[in-house]
């Protein structure tokens, strides 16, 4: 299941973002380490951060819809909380749990780590619940 929830995020899956878990109470996404996803100076693009929290994020929410329901991201803020280079670690991991889950929209925590457990930054986005 998890191989088949990537798939549907082409944009996901070409920067190799894995799923460890997938749950509606906690999704884990992995990023291995790639030199195609840096800045100037090797660190870690923040829009690679940023996409892998929104995917974990995206998945914890969509898990935890009613039968036949979608989901949109109406608002997601990043805040970056420190660099990663190369040097830091293999991979980055993000942790996505659901702060509120109602009849119309569902809030997402997600804390991305690098491979040591250090925060490296936290998102929280809001996902539109959408009727079937």
């Amino acid at each position: 299941m998890s191989d088949d929830l990537i798939a549907s995020m082409p944009f996901a899956a070409g920067l190799g973002i894995q799923l460890e878990t997938a749950g509606a109470d906690e999704t884990v996404a992995v990023l291995p380490w790639s030199d195609a996803h840096t800045t100037v100076g090797g660190l870690l693009h923040g829009g690679a951060l940023m996409t892998l929290a929104d995917t974990a994020g995206a998945v914890c929410a969509f898990l935890g819809l009613p039968a036949g329901a979608r989901t949109a991201t109406t608002q997601s803020g990043t805040h970056l909380l420190r660099a990663v280079s190369g040097s830091s670690g293999g991979e980055v991991r993000a942790t996505a749990r659901p702060v509120h889950s109602g009849r119309t929209q569902i809030v997402v925590q997600t804390d991305v780590t690098d491979d040591r457990g250090r925060l490296v930054a936290r998102t929280t986005q809001t996902q539109a619940v959408l009727p079937a």
